[in-house]
């Protein structure tokens, strides 16, 4: 039997910053000042980003353009 052990979504700040075209510094800032509600998850030093609270951020970032 073989077990196969599935990855969590989680990425690194440098994996959300590329994404968002924004510097590592700019994320740690916006979570020391708690500017945007982007939710992180935190294990010791260490900060990850859940890619579905991403894409939730990603979403409520959307504005419609009306013609």
């Amino acid at each position: 039997m073989t077990t196969t052990i599935q990855k969590p979504n989680l990425l690194t700040p440098q994996d959300v910053a590329e994404r968002l075209g924004v510097s590592t510094t700019t994320l740690a800032t916006w979570r020391c000042t708690k500017r945007y509600a982007l939710t992180y998850i935190k294990v010791g030093r260490l900060v990850r980003y859940r890619l579905a609270d991403l894409e939730a951020f990603e979403a409520s970032r959307e504005h419609e353009v009306g013609l």
